[in-house]
């Protein structure tokens, strides 16, 4: 009997029952699939990436087709993480993780922009010290998990945060008023002033090369400076160093914006705590400090620290940041609850079930370091392009320097000149920074909708997707049945008989069907006790002895006795409302129907009307009868395949995906295999943790009418990428055309670079503000 599961603090589906009413819905068919544990799910997966691969993706894998919820064996004894300080773009996080790939001992690097966090493999302990050595000599320092060292630039004055780029601004302003007085010594004061700004952008790029980087934009800043000075052209060369000053800020400003979604869900459990010791009296911990099993008390107003259970007896809370629902939500004494949440109402006490780092915010944290890890195809085709890029173009400048003077003559200032702002203009950064900078901005937005989507690659795949399989039970519909009809066929019985009896033979079972019995006999007032000799029949349902009558339940199409025409009409009739249909048998005579309907999700047909608006086609898969699955499909307006087992639905699915991009929205154990056979898997909330580790995207909130929104941006993102590419491309195919017929200088070129990157990173930051048409 397959077990139910429970994850993000949500309840999931039951799919055992003591008898078969639905044998095709069997969860037990499904492979087992091996679940991450949360704080290993980055640093594992890469624990096995050669180091001279050319992926940045994780496992080193750029198909994209590595199995996520399936840990790669360990081949490090040692790993460690930390935050990373001044990281203001994603080329940032290139850099640094080329820098630490290169010392010998560590066998992988981390490197994730979105939360600024670096995880290190290592075979040997000291190599450590020379990771944090390495980052802080490339420009990025390191501080340990949990400290605020990180974030200090983030508080600091906005002066002091850009006392280098205010330091040249004067030196310019000064230096210009010299030059309105004395021309040389106007010369001189902007040289000074050029080299004040360049001596830090040349460290840099000598650190940079000496860490693997040789091409970086602060090199052809270097050289380009350098040249302009050579050429006599200082006030330029000062400008230029200005212009690449100011467009960092702003690159540096716009990322953190796109980062602020991530910062603002980090940010949603408190630092602190007030535990009940065992002794009855309080004391204020650290958040970090709580255990499974701790007591704390939460006033209103205050988030939670951990995921728990209410130990008090009913309270209210609001989950929107997690769940995106605005409305709050009432729990009852055992009822689970998840870190983050907003207590309402009333001083209520909760019992901790979470360990540290294992709460519903540390998950979707690490659900979006692993995203971030797995780079959508354009990212990783654009990552390759950057590298033969920047030096086939360093190459290009150089013959555009050498050939016109050696071959015809020319001037060498002029084409030295002309080189060197080609050379500027070249800079991939806005070619590189298009794609992540987008795909960061689309992976915070959908968080912050309640809609997790596991990387690049899955929200370029869901941008494409033409149709969208529905799992029936606990999708498309909420996963509670309820008894709806009592049937009588005999005059010896009554309702209240025949239900009485029921609830006996079902008593004890756990499966949603047992318990709606169960439950309706209770709200009648009904006493019931558990029938004698409960015994389930393999393959037709459940027997048991009540009152010295024997009971039975059983699925009609199981039943091999004599069924009347009046029965056979009368199941007939409920099975075309869609509802599931048991014979109830009293001393071998059908005597009674039970029927009950799994009601849809209320907002199931608005889901399936936006998504059929984006040009999608839904079909509903379900292991239901054909007339229950008619009369569902019907209600929803769409086609659907019924009686399917697990494997059917891998099978169809397989058909689906090899005519066009499909995606598969399951929640439970069963709906695992399709979910991965198809083009990509989307869990409800609600689901399974089988379920969740295998899809591509979850819906965190439960909501399918959030589906259709989580595709839009998926488009949105897609088509956001493609203007910043030919944003990019275009700004640089005019300027070096311009550039090389000596149109346009350096100033422009420094322009074209920075400002193309600027351009290119704020369109990215219009998806933060995506709102549903």
């Amino acid at each position: 009997m397959c077990t139910s599961h429970k994850t993000l603090g949500l309840n999931t589906k039951q799919h055992n029952h003591d008898h078969k009413h639905n044998p095709s819905s069997s969860c037990c068919a499904a492979p087992q699939i091996t679940s991450i544990k949360a704080e290993s799910a980055v640093s594992d997966c890469c624990s096995s990436v050669d180091k001279s691969s050319d992926s940045d993706s994780c496992c080193g894998s750029d198909s994209g087709d590595s199995d996520p919820s399936v840990a790669i064996p360990a081949t490090s004894t040692f790993s460690r993480s930390w935050l990373i300080a001044d990281m203001d773009c994603p080329s940032c996080a290139a850099k640094l993780k080329k820098a630490i790939l290169a010392i010998p001992e560590v066998t992988d690097a981390n490197v994730i922009f979105a939360t600024e966090k670096l995880t290190v493999r290592t075979n040997n302990e000291a190599a450590f010290e020379r990771v944090i050595s390495v980052a802080k000599t490339t420009g990025f320092p390191l501080s340990d998990m949990g400290s605020k060292n990180a974030s200090e630039s983030d508080a600091q004055p906005f002066w002091r945060k850009n006392i280098l780029l205010i330091i040249l601004v004067a030196f310019l302003v000064i230096a210009t008023g010299i030059n309105l007085v004395n021309k040389e010594l106007g010369t001189i004061a902007f040289t000074v002033a050029g080299l004040f700004g360049l001596i830090p952008i040349g460290k840099k790029a000598i650190r940079l090369a000496i860490n693997g980087s040789p091409f970086s934009i602060e090199t052809l800043m270097t050289v380009a400076a350098i040249g302009a000075v050579y050429l006599g052209e200082t006030v330029e060369a000062a400008m230029v160093i200005l212009l690449f000053m100011l467009g960092e800020q702003l690159e540096g400003y716009a990322s953190a914006k796109a980062r602020s979604g991530v910062k603002a869900l980090m940010d949603l459990v408190p630092d602190t705590a007030l535990r009940i010791n065992k002794d009855g009296t309080k004391e204020e911990v650290s958040a970090s400090d709580l255990k499974v099993g701790d007591r704390v008390q939460v006033s209103p107003g205050d988030r939670l620290a951990a995921d728990a259970i209410l130990a008090s007896e009913f309270a209210s809370f609001d989950e929107s940041a997690l769940t995106g629902e605005s409305v709050p939500v009432d729990k009852k004494t055992g009822d689970v609850l998840m870190a983050g949440s907003i207590v309402n109402d009333r001083v209520i006490e909760i019992e901790i079930t979470s360990a540290q780092g294992e709460n519903a915010i540390d998950r979707i944290l690490h659900l979006i370091e692993e995203a971030e890890s797995r780079k959508a195809p354009l990212e990783r085709f654009l990552d390759k392009f950057s590298r033969w890029y920047t030096p086939a173009m360093m190459l290009l400048s150089l013959l555009v320097i050498i050939i016109p003077p050696l071959m015809f003559g020319q001037s060498w200032d002029t084409w030295i000149y002309r080189g060197l702002a080609m050379l500027l203009i070249a800079c991939p950064c806005a070619l590189v920074i298009s794609t992540p900078a987008a795909i960061t901005s689309g992976l915070a937005t959908a968080a912050k909708r309640g809609a997790l989507i596991k990387g690049g690659a899955a929200l370029e795949e869901l941008g494409h997707i033409k149709n969208i399989a529905f799992d029936k039970t606990g999708t498309l519909t909420q996963g509670k049945p309820v008894l709806t009809d009592i049937r009588v066929l005999v005059e010896m019985e009554t309702e209240d008989s025949i239900l009485l009896q029921s609830a006996a033979v079902e008593m004890g079972s756990s499966h949603p069907l047992a318990k709606a019995v169960v439950i309706k006999a209770q709200e009648q007032g009904l006493m019931v006790i558990e029938a004698d000799d409960r015994e389930t029949v393999v393959g037709k349902g459940i027997k048991g002895i009540v009152d010295e009558k024997r009971i039975a339940l059983y699925a009609p199409q199981q039943f091999d006795g004599e069924v009347t025409s009046q029965a056979e009409s009368q199941i007939a009739f409920l099975e075309e409302q869609g509802k599931t249909v048991v014979l109830v048998l009293v001393n071998d005579q059908v005597s009674g129907l039970l029927a009950w309907r799994d009601e849809l999700r209320p907002d199931a047909k608005i889901a399936v009307q936006k998504l059929v608006a984006l040009g999608i086609t839904p079909i509903m898969l379900t292991g239901d009868n054909e007339r229950a699955a008619k009369a569902i499909a019907a209600e929803l307006n769409i086609d659907y395949k019924a009686g399917l087992l697990p494997s059917d639905k891998v099978k169809y699915v397989e058909q689906l995906t090899a005519k066009a991009k499909t995606a598969m929205v399951g929640d439970g154990i069963n709906d695992a295999p399709a979910m991965k056979t198809a083009s990509i898997g989307i869990a409800m909330g609600g689901g399974t943790d089988v379920a969740l580790e295998t899809a591509d995207a979850a819906l965190t909130h439960n909501r399918l009418e959030e589906l259709a929104p989580m595709v839009a941006l998926s488009k949105a993102t897609l088509s956001n990428i493609r203007q910043n590419i030919t944003l990019a491309l275009g700004l640089k195919s005019i300027f070096l055309v311009t550039s090389l017929f000596g149109i346009t200088g350096l100033w422009v070129a420094v322009l074209a670079d920075s400002g193309a990157t600027a351009l290119v990173t704020l369109n990215a930051l219009r998806l933060l503000r995506f709102k549903e048409k």
